[in-house]
């Protein structure tokens, strides 16, 4: 009698206020059966709080996804854990394939202007086999073959273990020295002018120097680039070694960056015509993008952390 009372003085039905007494009361403690109206509104603030949401996928959200793929290259995973964090973009990366691939069959208006946006996913491509093509790139002289590198290089449980490849543009017209450690897959590039063994040994000098971290090895293939390595073993205090011929899979911590960087600098691109200051924005890039292995942090901030570990 009492609650048809209450629901008489509020304006709502008797069963809501049978609902409100039975959600709230509390089942345990001092007030165990009690209704306690400040505990109640404490409930009831926490479940608006925490309960799913649905948000509306509008015009900003969908410009700030095509922008993050345009100019960070980042893919749907890494938009939807950024843009979550952020709030600028709070979808699941489903939402966010289901979007693109619908913007690309179908013709409704609003879906016009992203129509092409597939095209700035990453696809990978069957590569050539090339066991069977005779090494014609001449003899490196002392080499220390990948095979007797410390097993500990491969457990990437240090920093300061380097991959070292060159990105070849159009009809090998110009190339980028891509330096990546193995662990925090840090990054530095660097446009070559020539791919004489005599600069590239320097560049990797001058690069590496730079690096914040003691330096352990440095893996290289088997480009006559890189025959001044023990120059660059002398100067940087490290072991260099070699890997097999046509073995991609013995540096693909540096193979899996320079994928990254195509995405940028597509194969057909003339890399003489790129400028140093477009090879430095990229590396910045691929230094502060983030990584599912290190529970999406960056490059950047892995090693910085591996560094403060030193001190």
């Amino acid at each position: 009698m009492q609650q048809k009372l209450i629901a008489v003085e509020l304006g709502v039905h008797p069963s809501t206020i049978s609902r409100e007494i039975s959600r709230n009361t509390a089942k345990r403690g001092k007030t165990a059966g009690d209704y306690v109206p400040s505990n109640a509104q404490r409930k009831t603030d926490n479940r608006h709080k925490f309960k799913p949401k649905k948000v509306k996928f509008n015009r900003s959200m969908k410009e700030q996804i095509v922008k993050w793929m345009t100019n960070e290259k980042w893919s749907p995973e890494i938009i939807s854990i950024e843009g979550n964090k952020t709030g600028l973009c709070p979808v699941s990366i489903e939402w966010i394939y289901q979007w693109i691939w619908k913007s690309k069959h179908q013709n409704r208006r609003d879906d016009k202007p992203y129509k092409t946006i597939y095209k700035l996913l990453k696809h990978g491509k069957r590569r050539r086999k090339r066991g069977s093509r005779k090494d014609s790139r001449g003899v490196i002289l002392n080499r220390v073959p990948i095979e007797k590198r410390p097993s500990i290089v491969q457990k990437r449980i240090r920093a300061g273990d380097i991959e070292a490849d060159f990105m070849v543009g159009k009809n090998h017209k110009g190339a980028i020295l891509v330096l990546t450690d193995r662990t925090t897959l840090y990054t530095y590039l660097h446009k070559l002018k020539t791919r004489q063994s005599e600069e590239v040994s320097k560049v990797i000098i001058e690069k590496l120097k730079q690096f914040k971290h003691p330096l352990h090895t440095i893996t290289f293939d088997n480009d006559k680039g890189f025959a001044d390595h023990i120059k660059v073993a002398k100067e940087l205090s490290v072991k260099t070694f070699f890997t097999r011929p046509y073995t991609s899979q013995d540096k693909g911590t540096v193979e899996n960056r320079i994928g990254q960087i195509r995405r940028f600098f597509p194969k057909k691109t003339d890399l003489s015509m790129v400028t140093e200051k477009e090879v430095q924005r990229v590396e910045n890039l691929l230094n502060n993008r983030p990584i599912r292995r290190y529970n999406y942090k960056t490059p950047n901030q892995v090693l910085l952390e591996r560094i403060a570990l030193m001190n």
